[in-house]
């Protein structure tokens, strides 16, 4: 043999080899075995998997000889092997945290059922018809056990479960997990059946007064040798694992407290009884100490569930409400005291004791109402939504969307109140310098986005913008921002002024699109597009949004324009301007339209009429959704607009067929009777059917005789009459 091969040799084996997994059938040849096998530091397989192995072999159904499928038979083996899997579940102390986390349902039921049965309890028997007192402790133990996990079993279904996402189909898997669907779902549906059952065995165990005893591997191996036996070790009160009254009582106040709080949310009187529950729980668990091996509770979970019971069922005790946060939230929001909401939002901002979802869940209910007409909540939901974004902010979080879409529209109360939020959240003197870095860097930012300067100096001059940020990074910002051209009024300053505005590379495209989305001011619109096509002449920005709908009659005409960034400006201005129209915001449509009209004026005279004729149209639904509502004519100049539409005949001009018809039934509804019948010029009147036929009409109605006044019944044709 080489000396290369040689070496090869010794490495390979020195390696150390995988032992063996032990397999189940080996546990029923020797004894012993099973106790070394527990004994080890980490058996292979786990304690949990040998439950499965176990009941598995010994409810395997068997074949008759007729090929007929029975139920698994009583013999020697099979017991043995259900006793295997009682020992392997006494050795983990009967904890149903790890036998829950690692055993599906049947497979859990199967095993408590068999406790139950080495218990002695008789099959068959109600649970709540047996009085615990008078039983042995360890069968008294064993139905508490099972009932704890039958409500525990329930509470546990309600919650929602991601669904595992399945792998490559396989026909036999498939239906393993179909038959484990249905049989967990028919074992749910009998333990929701016994639900109340159960609630009674475990509030009546709250009341003994004596410790139990649960089985150990010592105690199961007596009673598989003497399976006789009645009166014996196995059923002395000293027999098996000890488990304190305090113990015993701390797990199934628990268990009853997540019971009873699932039971709430159809029956809200019902959370009572989970609140004293759960605090039952704390007060068990503060004499308990550290010292129990068999009592474990999970501690943050118990916390969650008494803060809940504290926003739902609030304490007597007025200083209980002054140390938990979620219930000063709570009762102001049901009182309406939104402003107090806010002064402790600001205080969280220090402490930060409530958790971001919970501030962010308060938000989306308030901008719910909002949604739903409550108009007053506006300025609510930003400050609200202000106290949340520096508490993103000072934990490195980036901005939301909510808070850009409030903060489109700056005024002075906002910058203020923005400002106060800030300075209250930060301690200066203790805060870290991440902490300050970030807040330095959101003021920087918010000033950047700013267009009036007043804003900016606002922000510039404030006492914690001063602090936060160098001299040189001040002086030199505010630089930056003096050089910007100011803010002008579209109307008034002629279009060419808007291409010396310089692109920012510092915002990338995709959150500029962002802003083009959301934005419906008109000058910011010109400037993110100026930026946009600063950073790329390839695309087409008109496009950014398949929600942006001009008619076809006008975007043959706009998409004709040469110029890229006008093209896109035209489009885009009359797209959100037709939209707000469509939702009603009248306001921030015309400040669209006349921005488009100031443009379009420059370089094509079709286009200014179209938006002459758009702008009509605007004022009619202006109109008819504010004076019109109570009675109040319209003004002479409409009126007069509305006639030069009418009669105006400009070749080449596209036309939309809704804007004639608005114009007519604006006549009619304003009853301009003289001018439909007598005033019409006889053109018109021969080229446009929408006034040739409401006329006809006209006619028909004022020709038809009107009734005495009493006897008249509320008619629209009654309107027709002069």
């Amino acid at each position: 043999m080489s000396a290369e091969a040689a070496d090869r040799e010794a490495a390979t084996s020195s390696r150390p080899c995988t032992p063996p997994q032990t397999c189940w059938f080996e546990f029923l040849l020797e004894e012993s075995l099973l106790e070394k096998h527990l004994r080890k530091p980490c058996p292979d397989p786990a304690p949990v998997q040998l439950i499965v192995q176990f009941l598995e072999q010994a409810s395997k159904p068997s074949v008759n000889e007729q090929n007929q499928v029975q139920p698994p038979p009583d013999n020697k083996r099979n017991r043995i092997l259900k006793l295997l899997a009682l020992k392997v579940a006494a050795h983990l102390k009967w904890d149903l945290d790890i036998l829950e986390k690692s055993l599906s349902v049947p497979v859990l039921n199967m095993l408590l059922n068999e406790l139950l049965c080495i218990s002695k309890v008789p099959s068959g028997t109600k649970h709540v018809d047996m009085d615990l007192a008078t039983l042995p402790p360890t069968t008294a133990m064993a139905i508490l056990l099972y009932n704890r996990w039958a409500i525990r079993t329930i509470v546990q279904s309600s919650f929602p479960v991601k669904q595992a996402k399945p792998g490559p189909p396989q026909l036999s898997v498939m239906n393993q997990m179909q038959q484990e669907k249905e049989l967990t779902e028919n074992i749910l549906k009998v333990l929701k059946e016994q639900a109340a059952d159960s609630i009674l065995v475990l509030e009546a165990a709250l009341k003994l007064n004596k410790d139990l005893y649960v089985h150990t591997m010592r105690t199961l191996d007596l009673l598989a040798m003497e399976p006789g036996m009645v009166n014996g070790e196995t059923e002395s009160s000293t027999a098996g694992l000890k488990i304190k009254t305090e113990e015993m009582q701390c797990q199934v106040c628990y268990d009853l407290g997540a019971a009873y709080f699932q039971q709430g949310s159809t029956n809200s009187a019902v959370y009572e009884n989970a609140r004293e529950k759960f605090f039952r729980t704390k007060e068990l668990i503060a004499e308990i100490g550290s010292l129990s091996l068999h009592c474990t509770i999970d501690e943050k979970r118990l916390a969650g569930y008494c803060q809940a019971c504290d926003v739902l069922v609030p304490s007597s005790d007025s200083t209980s409400q002054q140390l938990t946060p979620y219930s000063q939230v709570h009762i102001c929001l049901r009182s309406g005291n939104y402003q107090e909401v806010i002064q402790i939002f600001i205080e969280d901002n220090l402490t930060f004791s409530l958790p971001v979802q919970f501030r962010q869940s308060v938000l989306r209910e308030l901008f719910q109402k909002a949604q739903q007409g409550n108009e007053a909540l506006d300025e609510i939901c930003f400050k609200i939504c202000a106290c949340n974004t520096v508490r993103d902010i000072m934990e490195g979080r980036t901005i939301s969307v909510q808070f850009n879409q409030l903060f489109l529209r700056p005024n002075k109360e906002k910058i203020d109140f923005l400002l106060e939020v800030c300075s209250r959240s930060v301690n200066l003197e203790k805060a870290s310098d991440s902490l300050k870095g970030n807040m330095a860097a959101f003021l920087k930012n918010v000033c950047l986005g700013l267009e009036d300067l007043q804003y900016v100096f606002m922000i510039s001059s404030h006492e914690l913008f001063i602090t936060l940020l160098k001299d040189e990074e001040r002086k030199l910002l505010v630089d930056q921002m003096r050089k910007r051209s100011p803010r002008v009024n579209l109307c008034i300053k002629p279009v060419t002024s808007f291409y010396d505005i310089p692109a920012s590379a510092s915002v990338n495209i995709g959150q500029l699109e962002h802003q083009l989305i959301l934005s419906v001011d008109p000058w910011r619109i010109r400037q993110i597009l100026i930026e946009l096509h600063g950073m790329t002449s390839e695309r087409q920005f008109w496009t950014v949004s398949n929600k942006w709908e001009v008619p076809s009659v006008y975007s043959t005409v706009i998409l004709g324009i040469k110029d890229s960034l006008t093209r896109d400006l035209v489009y885009i201005l009359m797209a959100k301007g037709l939209h707000c129209s469509t939702v009603k915001d009248f306001s921030h449509a015309k400040q669209l339209f006349a921005a488009c009209l100031e443009l379009v004026t420059e370089f094509s005279p079709k286009l200014r009429q179209v938006m002459l004729n758009e702008m009509l149209l605007l004022d009619i639904h202006t109109h008819e959704a504010g004076m019109g509502q109570s009675g109040e004519r319209p003004p002479s100049d409409l009126i007069s607009r509305v006639r030069g539409y009418l009669e105006m005949r400009l070749p080449d001009i596209p036309l939309r067929q809704v804007i004639a018809e608005e114009c007519v039934a604006f006549m009619l509804n304003w009853r301009e009777n003289e001018y439909l019948m007598l005033q019409v010029p006889a053109l018109l009147l021969q080229s446009n059917p929408y006034v040739k036929q409401p006329r006809t009409l006209l006619a028909q109605c004022i020709s038809l005789p009107r009734p005495p006044k009493h006897k008249l019944p509320p008619c629209w044709l009654n309107f027709f009459y002069i």
